[in-house]
């Protein structure tokens, strides 16, 4: 190695290596849903909108009662309502990422894979929109008081817990996606936004993962305890809101019923623990995994 070689290696600091390396991934593997996604396909009438088993109501006695047609119905409006809380998210997670990026180097390949990223998520939200409307099932928005919590998460998150939250969301929807890809009973629209989605959102969980690491190396307990607080709230909101309430009626159930017995699906429950189990092992490493924030996470069954 070169004397300049060595020189320059000591001056890349992890996350510029770890960034350098998202941007040549991003360069060698992206998608353009525009041209990806067979927009004009029909959609077979028995394909489901994610694997049943990923149905709220999936192994209750509600759902042995539903219609075949139902069935199908309800897992189409439960993947819009999850595409319209990503698209939600996704818009609040453009804004820290680019306040965070505000006036640094340009140069700098951490700078330019935050924009990446960016551009990425902007097509993530414009092929999720195009798959409802194709789907003919409306837009689901998260209750107005999360609306109005998103809103200032959004304006005062920073370091660990935006890219925290960040990292939540992220984490969920690809356990959820690397199934709903494969998925022999789902609509072609879906497994292919699916996939679009797993393979580019790999690369921002990657770069989440590294701003945690650097942002929580040397942090203190207090800092560690208030952040890991502020992240299991945003998860909290984030899984509270991913199904609408809504997509029920909408099928023809008793709203009620529905949720009742969603409260009580076991099945459903070991679902979302098993999606969170690579998320938590990480928070846990990085120190944002306390008592107070283990107890937010089992509220909403991700532990």
């Amino acid at each position: 190695m070169t004397s300049s070689a060595a020189d320059h290696r000591q001056r890349t600091s992890p996350d510029e290596d770890v960034s350098r390396r998202l941007l040549d991934s991003a360069a060698m593997l992206s998608y353009d849903p525009a041209t990806e996604v067979d927009w004009e396909a029909p959609l077979p009438p028995e394909l489901y909108g994610l694997n049943p088993e990923w149905s709220t109501l999936y192994g209750t006695p509600l759902w042995d009662q539903m219609t075949e047609e139902q069935r199908v119905a309800l897992t189409r409006h439960e993947v819009c309502s999850i595409m319209s809380t990503g698209i939600w998210f996704e818009m609040i997670l453009q804004q820290m990422v680019l306040r965070d990026q505000y006036v640094k180097d340009p140069a700098n390949p951490e700078f330019q894979f935050a924009l990446t990223e960016i551009a990425d998520e902007c097509r993530h939200s414009i092929m999720f929109a195009r798959a409802c409307e194709k789907m003919g099932v409306p837009a689901y928005f998260p209750r107005r008081g999360t609306v109005e919590l998103g809103r200032m998460f959004k304006t005062v998150a920073s370091a660990e817990v935006a890219y925290g939250g960040i990292l939540v969301a992220e984490e969920v929807l690809d356990v959820m996606q690397r199934d709903w890809m494969r998925g022999e009973k789902v609509l072609p629209i879906v497994r292919t936004t699916s996939k679009i989605h797993v393979v580019e959102e790999s690369r921002h969980m990657k770069f989440a993962r590294q701003e945690i690491r650097e942002r929580m190396a040397g942090a203190g307990a207090a800092r560690r305890h208030t952040s890991s607080i502020a992240v299991a709230a945003g998860a909290y909101f984030i899984i509270k809101n991913l199904v609408n309430h809504g997509v029920y009626a909408a099928v023809g159930l008793d709203t009620e019923r529905a949720l009742d017995e969603v409260r009580r699906n076991e099945h459903h429950k070991a679902m979302v623990r098993s999606s969170c189990a690579h998320l938590m092992d990480f928070l846990a490493q990085s120190g944002l995994l306390t008592k107070p924030a283990i107890a937010i996470y089992k509220r909403v069954n991700m532990l």
